[in-house]
């Protein structure tokens, strides 16, 4: 018997038309709902922590919209918080961390899933609410990525800190990997366990690197992860998102195993259908600021996405995360055409 999860059925071999289709920050800032939700709980880091209103997040573009996937509202930065990390949120210019010294490291591993217990809940009580036909997304950010924050303390626009670390003290930077590998892993089986039906991991600071970089920081630590869960989640399924991984994308795919493989807007879509998708799934790739200019430029941009890997295993997404000035009416647009509507 098929399994009712659409999105769930393309991750394990099958093409399907129309694909599913669900959106990176589908819950967040462009809906009204999200914003009062986001008024009750205090800071960014509170909602993350609350279950109650964590669950009502991430359910509210499932009522809206009926997306193939829900994914869990938290952030990337739990991990590096719930190691004892000071992690806040300055409301218009996000997150800020203490910046860690690698020389010390005084990291407190042994109470990361203790300090995590409120999203693991959230993931249950999605699991109970959700329609059965749709599927439940859990995820972490990848190590490289957590580490140009934990590093800089801050976004950066080229992670030049991190990339320094790097080079500077590269034993540093890979004990930092070791840890946080072993942190995706227990903090990923937990939501498997918990309910989630596959899990993505973010790293969307992969294009940063250089060849050498990526092998060592994206494809080996990912391709750890994915092996870990799946010691202790047999065959579980895992989407990986290397941001930027661009020309090493086939080898991002065939070292780390994963199920499917996300693709941003800036990747060549002929590339992709020769070159990936013959190996896995693909997800993406629509630019977010369609979102925002909607009309024919949108309409044209689904058109070429399902063109281009319609005949392969997709899965509709964006290349990145929805932003706060996307429109509503351009997410229905986009879903109507690419469930039918062109």
């Amino acid at each position: 018997m098929a399994n009712e999860r659409r999105l769930l059925r393309v991750l394990d071999g099958e093409r399907l038309s129309p694909p599913p289709v669900w959106m990176m920050r589908q819950a967040g800032r462009y809906l009204p709902e999200y914003r009062a939700t986001r008024a009750k709980a205090g800071s960014f880091l509170d909602l993350c922590y609350a279950p109650e209103l964590a669950t009502e997040v991430t359910l509210q573009p499932i009522r809206r919209f009926g997306f193939d996937a829900a994914i869990l509202f938290s952030d990337i930065l739990v991990i590096p918080h719930a190691l004892g990390q000071k992690v806040w949120f300055v409301e218009g210019e996000g997150p800020r961390l203490e910046p860690i010294d690698l020389s010390r490291q005084e990291l407190q591993p042994d109470r990361l899933l203790e300090r995590l217990a409120p999203v693991i809940e959230t993931v249950s009580r999605v699991r109970s609410e959700l329609p059965k036909e749709t599927a439940l997304l859990g995820f972490c950010g990848a190590p490289w990525t957590l580490i140009t924050y934990m590093v800089a303390g801050r976004g950066t626009p080229d992670q030049m800190p991190a990339r320094r670390a790097a080079l500077a003290d590269p034993s540093g930077v890979d004990r930092l990997v070791d840890v946080l590998v072993d942190a995706s892993i227990d903090y990923l089986s937990a939501q498997l366990a918990a309910g989630a039906d596959a899990v993505q991991i973010f790293d969307t600071w992969a294009g940063a690197l250089d060849d050498t970089g990526f092998w060592r920081f994206v494809i080996e630590p990912t391709k750890r992860i994915v092996a870990g869960v799946r010691a202790r989640v047999p065959n579980a399924r895992v989407i990986g998102f290397p941001k930027g991984a661009g020309g090493h994308l086939p080898a991002y795919v065939r070292e780390t195993g994963v199920n499917a493989v996300g693709i941003d807007w800036q990747a060549s879509l002929d590339f992709v259908r020769d070159s990936v998708q013959p190996q896995t799934a693909v997800q993406g790739n629509i630019d977010p600021l369609h979102l925002v200019v909607g009309g024919g430029a949108l309409d044209a941009a689904v058109d070429r996405v399902l063109d281009r890997l319609g005949e392969g295993r997709l899965i509709f997404n964006l290349g990145h995360g929805i932003t706060p000035d996307g429109s509503i009416d351009n997410v229905a647009r986009m879903l109507a055409r690419v469930r039918g509507g062109r």
